[in-house]
């Protein structure tokens, strides 16, 4: 236990940890109104996060104990029953009813115990499961048939099902992170481009097929165009950013939570903490989310295998992403996407998943820590190059082949 706890990458624990508490306290201030109003309890939602946020905690401390590459054997389970998860949601009585959730299909139903999206498990399976078969195809991933198509062909089936739940958000962030895993493992530059172009042109057409979706185009390239209908949302958001100055108002004061700004507690959440923390509180926040992602990728580069190079990677790319869309999305300067700031917005599975999954990591960085660097194998020390040059001087040269003189 001890030797765990000296292995722990404490920058990335204390990072995790401070976004969490920063969460905790800020979904106790922005969602008391609605609590209030909603369930007679300013603590309502607040209490669920608490109890949300200790299941992830214990998830965390369980999986920064146990040796990622266990995970291996269950990959291919977990990525079937995510999937069927994320299938359920879009059959009737079973998912909950789109006029609910503004006619997205995104949630299961738990009775008591509330709802659960699988899109968010999925995340952590699919990294996982991605980060398995690219390994085991290492010696294919760059041939166009063998490695590109059948990945081409599971990246597609995934963010199919997303555009089917009606959540480009999760597609984004889910697309980002198995391409940055499948460049990682070693694909071709120009199947990456391709695939890129793919994506793009994908959500061009989603976009344009979808009415909501071109409302939410015009809207972010205009935000200000009518400030008390179509873009209220957008200009709450800005206002409350702004109004918070360089230290904010205070905790607990901020007025975008009487019901002038929709989703304060949840998508954006980030306009009340600008409000009530001032330019000082979002750049703290803007900061913690820089040095969990320097350091997720560090341990990524310092894995002792190709397995954990790309599930740190996957793991990384999903929360900094995920975290650089939720604020970009409520500064304006991408559409509405509808996604969650990691650790802080309020959602129970979304809050547990991703704490489990910050386990996972650690445990990567943990195992970097404890191999020495000179164990390490090629695969981690090429991150960097991608094995697109040799790592050893000389090692390009055929043997037998004479050393060219200086100069020469």
């Amino acid at each position: 236990m001890l030797a765990a706890l000296r292995a722990t990458d404490r920058w990335l624990l204390g990072t995790t940890l401070a976004l969490l508490a920063a969460g905790l306290v800020m979904v106790l201030s922005a969602s008391s109104v609605e609590g209030l109003l909603a369930f007679d309890s300013a603590y309502y939602y607040f209490g669920r996060q608490l109890v949300f946020a200790v299941t992830g905690l214990a998830a965390l401390f369980v999986l920064q104990r146990v040796d990622y590459r266990r995970l291996r054997r269950w990959a291919p389970a977990g990525a079937i029953a995510s999937v069927v998860l994320m299938l359920l949601v879009l059959v009737p009585h079973i998912g909950v009813d789109p006029g609910r959730t503004h006619g997205a299909s995104r949630w299961l139903d738990l009775g008591p115990l509330g709802t659960f999206q699988p899109a968010e498990l999925g995340k952590l399976a699919l990294a996982v499961y991605v980060a398995h078969w690219v390994d085991n195809r290492q010696g294919r991933l760059r041939s166009f048939t063998d490695g590109f198509l059948p990945f081409a062909i599971v990246l597609g089936g995934v963010l199919g099902i997303m555009m089917l739940q009606r959540d480009l958000g999760t597609a984004v962030v889910l697309g980002a992170m198995l391409v940055g895993i499948y460049f990682v493992g070693g694909g071709r530059k120009r199947h990456v481009a391709l695939l890129l172009l793919g994506l793009a042109v994908g959500f061009a057409l989603f976009v344009l097929l979808e009415s909501y979706r071109q409302h939410r185009l015009t809207t972010f390239l205009d935000p200000f165009r009518d400030p008390l209908g179509d873009t209220y949302q957008p200009v709450q958001a800005l206002i409350g950013l702004g109004s918070g100055g360089p230290f904010g108002i205070g905790l607990g004061h901020s007025v975008l939570k009487y019901g002038w700004l929709p989703e304060a507690h949840t998508d954006f959440i980030f306009a009340v903490i600008g409000e009530e923390t001032g330019l000082l509180g979002t750049t703290l926040i803007l900061a913690c989310f820089v040095a969990l992602t320097v350091r997720g990728y560090r341990a990524a580069m310092r894995a002792p295998d190709r397995f954990g190079v790309m599930l740190a990677t996957g793991i990384t790319t999903w929360i900094g992403f995920q975290a650089f869309v939720n604020m970009a999305t409520v500064t304006s300067t991408l559409p509405a996407t509808g996604v969650p700031l990691p650790f802080v917005s309020y959602g129970g599975s979304a809050l547990a998943i991703t704490l489990a999954a910050m386990g996972v990591l650690l445990n990567v960085a943990a195992q970097a820590q404890d191999e020495p660097s000179a164990r390490r194998t090629d695969a981690t020390a090429d991150l960097g190059r991608r094995n697109w040059r040799p790592s050893v001087a000389g090692a390009g040269r055929r043997p037998g082949t004479p050393r060219r003189a200086p100069g020469g």
